[in-house]
């Protein structure tokens, strides 16, 4: 193999890669490339509100469970850190959000195989390899990395409704901008449409610490509904289930989904608290009923008006449910949903599809119509095939370790 074809690059660096990279960071001889867009680390920086939890343990971080000893386990950054007896004494009941990025910022600090800053405009295969052309340069002009494997780590794509994308802008936008535009809600009414855990953390931080004159919380569910964090619902977050799942036939994949989707899509049962404690706040001590409104079985089917006032058609079998909404600011915690990257238009027509998604086989690599010995891997986009458990932080180091086993062809962790 020529010298300067690298193992693997991977492109993307968010929880999933960087997982990747620091399960690879001790295997001798094992040359891997991350490659990141940005200038630097962020974790979805438009919702890191102060009050954000994470829903998994502490232990779900980047490496523990699949390699205890790592030095970059979430024990590791808070022992380097100096705060690990405070950390055991303030006893939070879940990890603050900020705190988790802060470890993931720790991580990216420390391991030389990523590269911010290297936008990937393309990638095709040829001479045995894979070859990204990145926004990097050298004296030939844009840097051309080799691999004989790749790694899709670009994470999901925000969902917008149909009635909205006409609308985007200052004063609509999804959710995973909220702090980055910073909007001003004093005095003005906000609409947040989506009924799981965004919508909740972003209605909370609103009904505490601002002052809109209004804040309305639509959802299509039936109610706002909690996440199912039974023992038996953790069950479907753990390689023997998924390995089960992953063998099923696809229309009782898609029964599963549904049924299980309050395991991972439901909102944590402290903030529905929280939000409800509020709302009483503002009806019986503060004097101010209705500035909360929730409004469950609701869609919004047109939107109207904009910028300094929008007017939603709602539809609704609730009896209490108004027609129209007036607004000045809406936010749409309306999810994601993963989408093939734009660099990877050269290859898409060489990837099997079965009913429009992408198969993806037991080490998390794609189906293709190239050789058997270069593999292109996915991070994050085979819910369809993999569970809910997917997208999620729990079983990230497990799915990192099988890749990295299918790289290697050898356990180097087992799994």
């Amino acid at each position: 193999m020529n010298a300067h074809i690298l193992d693997y690059a991977a492109v993307g660096i968010g929880p999933a890669n960087m997982s990747l990279a620091a399960l690879a960071h001790p295997v001798e001889g094992l040359r891997g490339a991350h490659l990141e867009r940005r200038e630097s680390f962020s974790w979805h920086p438009g919702l890191l509100l102060p009050e954000a939890t994470l829903q998994v343990s502490l232990l779900k971080d980047l490496v523990t469970l699949v390699d205890p000893t790592s030095p970059f386990s979430f024990l590791s950054f808070l022992a380097s850190e100096g705060r690990l007896y405070r950390f055991l004494a303030a006893d939070f009941p879940a990890v603050l959000r900020a705190e988790f990025n802060q470890y993931l910022q720790w991580v990216a600090g420390r391991l030389p195989s990523l590269t911010f800053g290297a936008d990937v405009h393309s990638v095709d295969f040829h001479n045995g390899a894979f070859h990204l052309r990145t926004g990097e340069h050298d004296a030939t002009g844009e840097h051309d990395v080799a691999a004989r494997h790749l790694v899709l780590g670009t994470g999901l794509t925000p969902f917008v409704p149909e009635p909205f994308r006409p609308f985007l802008g200052p004063t609509v936008f999804h959710s995973g901008e909220f702090l980055l535009r910073a909007p001003e809600v004093t005095g003005r009414r906000v609409v947040v449409v989506g009924g799981g855990q965004s919508g909740a953390e972003i209605v909370r931080h609103l009904a505490a610490g601002a002052a809109p004159e209004s804040i309305t919380w639509v959802s299509r569910r039936s109610s706002f509904l909690p996440m199912d964090d039974s023992p038996f619902a953790n069950d479907l977050y753990t390689p023997d289930y998924v390995r089960r799942f992953h063998a099923l036939p696809a229309d009782h994949k898609a029964r599963l989904l549904e049924q299980q989707r309050y395991t991972s899509d439901g909102i944590d049962l402290q903030v529905l608290q929280d939000i409800y404690r509020l709302s009483y706040r503002d009806e019986f001590i503060e004097d101010n009923p209705g500035r909360l409104r929730f409004l469950a079985d609701c869609a919004v089917t047109a939107v109207e008006g904009g910028p300094d006032e929008w007017k939603l058609a709602v539809e609704s079998s609730g009896p209490d449910a108004p027609s129209v909404l007036a607004a000045d600011i809406v936010i749409l915690s309306t999810g994601y949903a993963y989408a093939l990257p734009d660099f990877m238009a050269s290859l898409n027509a060489r990837l099997r599809r079965d009913g429009g998604m992408l198969v993806v086989g037991d080490d998390f690599s794609v189906a293709w119509d190239g050789p058997a010995e270069n593999r292109i891997y996915l991070q994050n986009g085979a819910r369809h095939s993999w569970g809910v458990a997917d997208p999620n932080l729990s079983l990230l180091a497990w799915r990192s370790a099988v890749i990295l086993n299918s790289v290697l062809g050898e356990t180097r962790y087992p799994v």
